[in-house]
């Protein structure tokens, strides 16, 4: 529930709303920990919203073209106003070579985005577009513990790693549509 945006690597993590977030905040306290006692590089990346080719089925992307694909109804929870960064799948493979050839400190926390939100309603609408149909919504109540933006400050990582996201939201979706379309033959 961060309110300063975008989000830093230097921004307090300690109230977690969610499980999923208290697992991330404990996983890089444990890295921490372990490169200091022994004396080991640790990169800790934070992924902000993956999607492409192989994406889960059971994410955002994937389960709503599948679902538009069928002419089924896609669940929206809240009021489709909240925002990601959608970062496509070859800009987080290009980052996370960088750092694993990342040498100049022994711990680092690094963001891994696309540095740009884009809404749930516009993300529904460029699936329709990709896919040339129309979505039926099911509109249900916000979920407890998603957070209503996502926003990656991704300056430490062009600085340490030379990352730099290529892939606009608008043509990994396009990308995406052509892969999850051949896979259904």
């Amino acid at each position: 529930m961060n309110a300063k945006v975008p989000f830093s690597e230097d921004d307090p993590i300690c109230n977690p709303i969610s499980p999923y977030a208290a697992t991330k905040a404990a996983g890089e306290l444990i890295c921490h920990t372990y490169s200091h006692l022994y004396d080991l590089r640790m990169v800790c990346l934070r992924f902000f919203t993956v999607y492409g080719a192989r994406q889960r089925p059971d994410l955002a992307i994937h389960k709503f073209a599948k679902l538009i694909s069928a002419g089924k109804a896609i669940p929206v929870f809240g009021d489709g106003s909240s925002r990601r960064d959608y970062t496509y799948i070859d800009d987080i493979i290009a980052g996370v070579r960088a750092a694993i050839e990342y040498d100049q400190s022994k711990y680092e926390v690094i963001n891994l985005g696309e540095s740009r939100t884009v809404e749930l309603r516009e993300l529904i609408a460029l699936l329709e577009d990709a896919l040339d149909r129309q979505a039926q919504i099911d509109w249900q109540p916000a979920q407890p513990g998603d957070v209503p933006q996502t926003f990656a400050d991704i300056t430490k990582a062009r600085r340490l790693l030379g990352y730099n996201p290529q892939t606009q939201i608008e043509e990994g979706i396009r990308k995406f549509v052509e892969w999850f379309q051949q896979r259904q033959g």
